[in-house]
């Protein structure tokens, strides 16, 4: 199949900037002495799974179990799930994959949690994994660092089916703060009282062989902690606009990694000479952030929704006035929940679809 037979709208994956991606990324935290366990939520597809691995990443961190069963049922493995397992049911599923996947990791915040995951894992003669999940400020989950978290610790230390690994710290809200040096000092801020837990842990003789954290904004501020093992990092490698326009450290832009994800759709309508019509609208891009008008090297013309099948192109060059059938290919502005509205990724290289992706672990919401 040529790049100009998908039907659209779809999801396209640019090949060759994905695999520069990686290997930017694979390149800067073997750098910095650092490993990697990039966050599958980003894209839910084995796929990417498992190239990010072949890459140099550890595994893959999965923000629901779901996903991490799919991941699993792929082959992909040093899964770590971010978000607590606490339903009993859920804590069964886990206890059974851990049994499939003994390096999977799950994280923990309260001691009813601990106390559950460990008898769960000791009745079926199973070890899990766990990182005591510290709060950093983004106001998810989390216990308070110190004291609280290194009491969390011991209690997951002392339980048969539990074997504890270290610490995850997840400061989301440093992650999109625009200007290098203002998200280098929010994140410093943030991590700080994860690197003094760390250190508790360690006084105490509790293991903290892993510190996990990070993200794409802040990829290359988190290295410079000593404490931390390893960067959680997900939309490095497709990127999006939100993350582009946060600056990176020499510039307005975050331009570390290439923009390889973008979604194609057909000019279906030219009304007038001021406007015309694609067939993506709600139902093709995310709506959690403003659209940007920028399509793909495309001046002259913005975007805006027009609907759940329609986009309207405002058009501001009239030299440059969409045809009628022509393709145009826009950069999501975020791509974790524009890549969810889709069951399968095209992957090209240049003109040509190398091959179609399933995102499968797309709908698990468990």
């Amino acid at each position: 199949m040529r790049r100009d037979e998908i039907p659209t709208p779809a999801l396209l994956l640019d090949l060759d900037r994905f695999e520069r991606n990686l290997a930017r990324m694979a390149a800067h935290v073997r750098a910095a002495g650092k490993a990697l366990r990039p966050h599958a939520k980003t894209h839910r597809c084995p796929e990417i799974a498992r190239r990010q691995v072949a890459a140099g990443a550890l595994g893959v961190a999965c923000a629901k179990l779901g996903e991490a069963e799919v991941m699993a049922g792929a082959g992909v493995r040093g899964l770590l799930v971010t978000t607590e397992v606490v339903a009993p049911g859920a804590i069964a599923r886990l206890v059974r994959l851990a049994g499939e996947a003994p390096d999977t990791m799950v994280v923990v915040d309260h001691p009813d949690n601990v106390r559950a995951l460990g008898a769960a894992a000791a009745g079926a003669g199973v070890t899990l994994n766990a990182l005591v999940d510290v709060h950093v400020g983004a106001r998810r989950t989390g216990v308070e660092p110190g004291e609280p978290a290194l009491a969390l610790g011991r209690l997951v230390a002392g339980q048969r089916g539990l074997r504890l690994r270290g610490l995850q710290g997840y400061a989301g809200h440093c992650a999109h703060v625009t200007g290098w040096d203002a998200r280098r000092q929010a994140s410093r801020a943030a991590m700080a009282p994860l690197m003094e837990t760390r250190a508790a842990f360690e006084k105490a003789g509790l293991p903290v062989e892993i510190v996990a954290g990070g993200s794409t904004g802040t990829f290359d501020i988190d290295v410079e902690l000593d404490g931390l093992t390893e960067l959680q990092s997900g939309s490095y490698c497709v990127m999006d606009l939100e993350y582009q326009r946060i600056g990176g450290r020499g510039g307005e832009a975050l331009t570390d990694f290439e923009m390889a994800l973008t979604v194609v759709a057909t000019v279906v309508s030219t009304p007038g000479p001021d406007r015309a019509m694609v067939d993506a609208g709600l139902k093709a891009f995310s709506t959690d952030r403003p659209f940007p008008p920028e399509p793909v090297e495309r001046p002259g013309i913005t975007y805006g929704f027009a609907g759940d099948e329609h986009g309207r192109l405002a058009i501001t060059d009239p030299s440059r006035a969409p045809r009628l059938g022509e393709r145009i290919e826009f950069f999501p502005p975020h791509c974790d929940p524009t890549i969810n509205l889709y069951d399968r990724i095209h992957v090209v290289r240049g003109d040509r679809v190398e091959a179609i992706w399933e995102i499968a672990a797309r709908g698990r919401s468990d």
